[in-house]
């Protein structure tokens, strides 16, 4: 399971989702979660495929990643799945027992939120599998540099979102290590209760933690050691520039958004 967790993971390609300016993608991205949450009917989500479906095709990131993305997550969709299913009352009654009721809008909610969520992490992936950390870290600091004007610290904010999206898989690889090793030296993590198998992960959690603050400890001397001193002075390597088809991506994700909302609008 630990291995199909690619939050964070960076995937370089040659393609147009790839040379894109990162300040788009992050724009596009943003109006993509609005045109998901905005809608409140199928149209939404076929608008939501639609962009998910082009977006997988111009990036050529295979389609079995993303749907590799989602298996952490099935937990997480049986559960939303089944509190909007006996819990969304209304319409036809299929089925009937004590307080929990299986109706015909609560089939449709349920099915409704499973599917906006696999949309969700599959269109917010590809953000991270066609950027890499520095140039995201570069993007977020250009889109919150207006915030500069109220003191913030906008370059430390950036960098430590980037850090910390960049850890995700060292540090999923670094348990999935411990976690053999531990079960080489004969721990059992697998089989017992509920509150057995949260104390087996104590040898697990001990070391990760031990690890995780050797690395920062190791980063933080390595910025030190490099003259880090914040955003102030420093020059990029590859500097951010926007295209036409910056524009034109940008522009047609704004045209799905209208669409969906205007169609929300007209059917009330």
């Amino acid at each position: 399971m630990l291995k199909d967790i690619t939050l964070g993971q960076y995937f370089p390609m040659d393609s147009v989702v790839h040379r894109m300016d990162a300040r788009f993608k992050i724009v596009i991205t943003l109006l993509f979660l609005v045109m998901l949450f905005w809608g409140q009917r199928v149209t939404a989500l076929i608008a939501g495929f639609v962009f998910v479906v082009i977006a997988t095709a111009c990036s050529k990131i295979p389609p079995k990643m993303l749907v590799k993305s989602l298996k952490p997550i099935v937990p997480i969709l049986i559960f939303t799945g089944f509190l909007n299913l006996f819990f969304f009352g209304g319409g036809t009654v299929y089925w009937e027992w004590k307080f929990l009721k299986l109706t015909e809008q609560g089939v449709q909610a349920s099915v409704f939120m499973i599917v906006r969520i696999c949309l969700l992490i599959a269109g917010t992936s590809l953000l991270t599998y066609t950027t890499s950390p520095i140039v995201l870290t570069d993007a977020i600091e250009s889109l919150l540099s207006p915030l500069k004007k109220l003191k913030l610290p906008v370059h430390e904010l950036a960098m430590m979102m980037s850090i910390a999206l960049r850890f995700i898989p060292t540090l999923i690889e670094e348990t999935d290590k411990i976690m053999a090793a531990q079960k080489a030296r004969g721990a059992d993590m697998e089989s017992g209760g509920l509150i057995q198998r949260a104390k087996s992960l104590v040898p697990v959690l001990i070391p990760l933690l031990v690890s995780a603050f050797r690395r920062a400890e190791e980063l933080a001397l390595a910025m030190e050691c490099r003259c880090y001193h914040g955003g102030e002075g420093r020059t990029r390597l590859r500097v951010l520039k926007s295209g036409l088809r910056d524009y034109i991506a940008l522009a047609l994700t704004v045209l799905l958004l209208a669409a969906v909302i205007v169609i929300n609008a007209v059917l009330g």
